[in-house]
């Protein structure tokens, strides 16, 4: 193992540790079922998406070995499942202001059981994806494709979904806790700079770093104009919500025709 692989499994090692801590902070919120803590709640789960976020942009990249990357793999699937257990939790709250018991209980058991999903389901579940990925047909598939973007030159995104997903999918990438396409005709009317506004593109994170949020929004622009659309970063601003939890909003207004989320 070189230098900078085993740094980054120690460093992977570390990341893990601090979301293992933030779990017990859920349950203890959890036990209460109650919904006044689903501010702490969300303001947790933003904490481990942006942990998920550091490993698979700084430290996975540079694991080699298949074992450890199993390993990773099968503790980050859990926590993207937790995740998104824990965003409809919130999703709920908002709309129904009461949960029956049976939901806590339910995220709780999940959490209690994290190493036997981890270890069973899980695993099973990413040894098939590193199977399949490093079968050397598909690897040399893999291969070939990328060969002839390079020799074709092309500096465009590969795109895998929708225009709507892939954005969404490049903005938590870059590490937006929220990200929504809406259609709203009067901001659009007064969007003088773009010849054809169509679509604005809101993002926030669950911070005060403004340098993140201008990285979000930049990495969103290059991709629209790589696809050849315009884009401009519209807005930066901070909201208090509560007095224990701040935004940070961004928006990009695009001639994209893009599907707005409501």
């Amino acid at each position: 193992m070189s230098y900078i692989e085993k740094k980054y499994n120690n460093k992977i090692s570390e990341v893990f540790d601090e979301l293992a801590k933030i779990e017990q902070d859920i349950l203890k919120l959890f036990a209460f079922k109650s919904i006044k803590y689903s501010d702490k709640i969300a303001k947790l789960c933003a904490l481990s998406n942006r942990s998920i976020n550091i490993i698979l942009k700084k430290y996975y990249p540079e694991i080699k070995q298949i074992s450890d990357k199993l390993r990773i793999k099968s503790r980050l699937k859990f926590y993207y499942d937790l995740i998104d257990k824990l965003t409809h939790y919130i999703r709920c709250v908002e709309k129904f202001q009461k949960l029956d018991d049976q939901y806590y209980e339910a995220i709780i058991e999940f959490i209690e059981e994290k190493e036997q999903l981890i270890s069973g389901k899980y695993r099973e579940i990413c040894t098939h994806e590193l199977t399949v990925f490093y079968d050397k047909n598909t690897r040399e598939d893999l291969e070939r494709v990328l060969a002839e973007k390079i020799d074709m030159g092309s500096k465009q995104f590969f795109t895998f979904g929708s225009l709507e997903a892939e954005i969404k999918k490049i903005a938590r990438a870059a590490g937006a806790d929220e990200v929504a396409i809406l259609n709203n005709e009067e901001m659009l009317k007064r969007a003088e700079f773009i010849i054809n506004p169509r679509a604005i593109i809101h993002y926030s994170v669950y911070s005060t770093d403004e340098e993140l949020l201008k990285e979000i929004g930049r990495e969103i622009k290059k991709y629209l104009i790589s696809k050849g659309y315009e884009a401009v970063i519209l807005l930066l601003e901070i909201t208090d919500l509560t007095l224990e939890r701040e935004f940070l909003n961004g928006s990009i207004i695009t001639d994209a025709n893009l599907n707005p989320d409501y």
